[in-house]
């Protein structure tokens, strides 16, 4: 399989503090890739590093053969490396097809088309990407009137209308029902199974990160320690010891 986001040695530290700590990580083309650990691991920060939000203080990183480390976040997401964050972020006053039709609009740099023909033209793809997310029904409602689950599934709709090749969602079923839960968990596997986009995320649900992964990266105090298939990481001892609390992590 191609590699398309690709960090070594990466780090970043925060004075003396080390939030992540000499990370590897490989993403394939095509893959869910989960990246999972208690509160503190260091999850949020990577994710920031990943997408420019952050520079690192050590460390390469490489998305798509272009080495990214210290480009600015929305110079990474033109080329394709995207985020949808735990805090949904839309446009509560628009309506769902209006939201996806603005994102669309950004996505070809013709902001000041808002009122245009240009932008009215959107309006048959942005109905696709509602459809793709499960919100065809709701589409004329305004995005502040929307469930949780439903404000969570626009917000990966205004994350494809930017067309990206790796999508990196960060907690997609935070404060979710289990119902919601159980929705969302099937939308991210038909993204990279139906719509052949590679996915990372990071998740607190075990039952959603072992579901639907291909690969898992476990992290802890900022270092990785472990990765590999679901099975490798379900019997793996420090990731025992970091979930329960049964022994020692190996430095």
């Amino acid at each position: 399989m191609t590699v398309v986001l690709d960090a070594q040695g990466l780090g970043k530290r925060f004075g003396s503090f080390h939030a992540v700590d000499g990370v590897d990580l490989a993403v394939e083309e095509g893959a869910i890739h989960s990246v999972i650990g208690p509160n503190g691991a260091g999850k949020t920060t990577l994710f920031r590093l990943l997408t420019g939000v952050l520079t690192p203080t050590s460390g390469t990183l490489v998305f798509r053969g272009e080495r990214t480390e210290g480009k600015r976040p929305h110079a990474i997401a033109r080329r394709g490396l995207v985020q949808s964050f735990q805090m949904t972020s839309i446009f509560p006053r628009l309506t769902a097809l209006e939201s996806v039709e603005a994102a669309i609009v950004a996505r070809e740099r013709r902001a000041l088309d808002c009122v245009t023909r240009f932008h009215r033209s959107t309006a048959g793809e942005a109905r696709e990407l509602l459809d793709s997310v499960g919100l065809g029904e709701v589409g004329q409602l305004r995005a502040d009137t929307l469930s949780h689950g439903d404000q969570r599934a626009l917000d990966i709709a205004l994350a494809l209308a930017t067309r990206p090749s790796l999508l990196l969602l960060d907690e997609p079923t935070a404060g979710m029902s289990p119902t919601e839960t159980h929705r969302i968990r099937g939308l991210v596997s038909e993204l990279a199974r139906g719509r052949g986009l590679t996915v990372l995320f990071s998740e607190h649900d075990m039952d959603v990160v072992f579901g639907i992964s291909d690969r898992v990266t476990v992290l802890h105090e900022g270092r990785v320690i472990a990765e590999g298939s679901v099975a490798d990481v379900q019997a793996d001892p420090q990731v025992m010891a970091v979930y329960l609390g049964s022994a020692e992590v190996a430095a």
